[in-house]
């Protein structure tokens, strides 16, 4: 329900603020403004989206929890949909966006909200990560991976087929991991 509200009552806003501002400045200084704000706002979320996926690719390599950044790539993202998106609201709010404090602070928003249960990368087990709003360490546990190689005989080479035939007629039922 609050989505739909959200739907109907943006366009409302902007319609509003266009009018009050045309009405100012007049027709084309307000197309000018919402042109240059979306020129702009193109030109700021593609420097900041850049730096973000820099920092995404920071967090991953150093086995970091990955959760800010990859949050303020999302939330710069969410900027740039609403700069280009005419309107004065919603500039002002992808603008807001585009700022590190303001992304900082609706990160914390968030973080306070969500608990997350859990969260491990790679197999590293000296990592410490902090999960929750209480930020307490957690050590990986070892894991239960594998890890191993294999090579595809061909049964004809070296008489091979032979061996394997008289291996299966005489001593063992097959043991119903392979098809025989």
């Amino acid at each position: 329900m609050w989505l739909l509200l959200v739907f109907v009552a943006i366009p409302m806003v902007e319609i509003a603020l266009f009018i009050s501002v045309g009405g100012a400045i007049g027709l084309w200084p307000t197309l000018a403004i919402v042109l240059l704000t979306a020129i702009l706002g193109t030109h700021l979320v593609r420097s900041q989206g850049l730096a973000a996926i820099g920092n995404v690719q920071k967090s991953f390599n150093e086995l970091n929890d990955p959760t800010e950044p990859l949050a303020h790539g999302a939330m710069i993202l969410i900027a740039g949909v609403l700069l280009l998106t005419p309107g004065f609201f919603t500039d002002a709010v992808g603008f807001a966006l585009l700022t590190p404090p303001f992304r900082k602070m609706m990160f914390n928003f968030a973080r306070s909200r969500v608990r997350v249960q859990g969260f491990t990368m790679g197999s590293t087990h000296s990592a410490t990560f902090h999960t929750g709003p209480g930020n307490r360490s957690h050590h990986p546990a070892e894991s239960d991976v594998i890890d191993g190689e294999f090579s595809e005989v061909d049964p004809a080479q070296n008489g091979a087929a032979q061996q394997l035939d008289s291996a299966k007629n005489h001593t063992h039922k097959p043991s119903g991991w392979t098809k025989h």
